[in-house]
């Protein structure tokens, strides 16, 4: 069963600058950008999937709960072992 989840990813963010403009990788994928505004304020721009919030950035995934069952070829069982 997939379940939605939202993961810290914040000590795997990595920044570079480029153009004004810091942008913003979790290994290697880019996730969006970060700018200051007028009044010094970072203002975030990330890509569908990842969210800013409380000083944190989260990626929004689905992940496998409970028994993950796999269809495999066993001597005739049908499918299942």
């Amino acid at each position: 069963m997939l379940e939605k989840r939202h993961i810290d990813v914040t000590d795997r963010i990595v920044g570079k600058y480029v153009n004004d403009e810091l942008n913003l990788y979790v290994e290697n994928e880019p996730i969006g950008k970060m700018t200051v505004n007028e009044q010094g304020k970072s203002e975030y721009q990330l890509n569908n999937g990842y969210q800013y919030r409380d000083n944190k950035f989260y990626q929004h995934t689905d992940v496998t709960t409970g028994k993950d069952m796999k269809y495999t070829d066993c001597d005739n069982e049908e499918g299942w072992c």
